[in-house]
């Protein structure tokens, strides 16, 4: 159980640390960086999908039958995602703020924000309570969705008004609510095999609303016939790169 914590936390913080890739859009001229942010996202589409129907839903199938409760808690992480956006007003937004495309307040874009990590930090500590090989495999999903989305977040927070240091400092104090979610999944998932059976649907559901609800629309946005064909390469390398990782089993 201690190898399970050690590398729960160490995964969490490691997600953390992605706060301070805002640091890097300031050496990057608006253009090039909506183009990276773009083929980002895409990629980060395929990874998330492929980890919620190649590793997620195989082996929740393994380790219980699909019954009802099963599905409600799916259905429970594609609702939770919602509520994060239509009653908190924060949305996975990965279109750079400004005066055409703004975003929420940066006090309301934290606050979603940490809950986000939270959520985040749950479904990983929950991967690695089931098996080890799971929880890389969710720390990677969500690491490559969470690179597009904390550039995302430094740019909400530059745009209103912080420096570049004060919103570095915030965002990455946003991102430290993971490992309190993952401590809480960790300590209630010791004595509850039932949560634990619970949280990998809700992951899975989770996954599929960001993918869908979130990315996806934004990439139909863009109506270039060869940056469309792009997109669905990055899509599908995503998916790949998650299918590659079955090597690992």
């Amino acid at each position: 159980m201690l190898q399970t914590w050690i590398y729960t936390l160490f995964s969490v913080f490691i997600v953390s640390l992605l706060a301070f890739v805002g640091l890097f859009t300031l050496f990057i001229k608006m253009k090039n960086l909506q183009k990276i942010i773009l083929f980002l996202v895409s990629f980060s589409t395929g990874a998330l999908l492929g980890g919620a129907f190649i590793h997620l839903i195989p082996e929740l199938l393994e380790q219980c039958p699909f019954e009802l409760r099963i599905s409600l808690s799916l259905l429970g992480g594609i609702l939770i995602f919602f509520v994060l956006e239509k009653f908190i007003h924060w949305r996975h937004c990965h279109i750079l703020t400004s005066e055409k495309h703004p975003h929420p307040l940066a006090f309301m874009n934290l606050v979603g924000d940490g809950l986000h990590n939270f959520i985040d930090g749950m479904i990983i500590a929950g991967s690695y309570l089931v098996d080890f090989k799971l929880g890389l495999v969710t720390t990677l999903a969500v690491i490559l969705h969470e690179i597009p989305q904390e550039i995302g977040d430094f740019g909400v927070l530059i745009h209103a008004g912080m420096s570049k240091y004060k919103a570095l400092f915030y965002n990455f104090l946003s991102a430290l609510t993971a490992i309190f979610g993952a401590i809480v999944t960790l300590i209630i998932g010791q004595g509850s095999a039932a949560f634990i059976e619970l949280l990998l649907p809700f992951t899975a559901g989770g996954f599929i609303y960001i993918a869908s609800s979130d990315l996806i629309p934004e990439l139909h946005k863009e109506t270039d016939p060869k940056k469309s064909g792009l997109q669905l390469l990055a899509i599908i390398l995503g998916i790949v790169v998650m299918l590659s990782l079955l090597l690992l089993e």
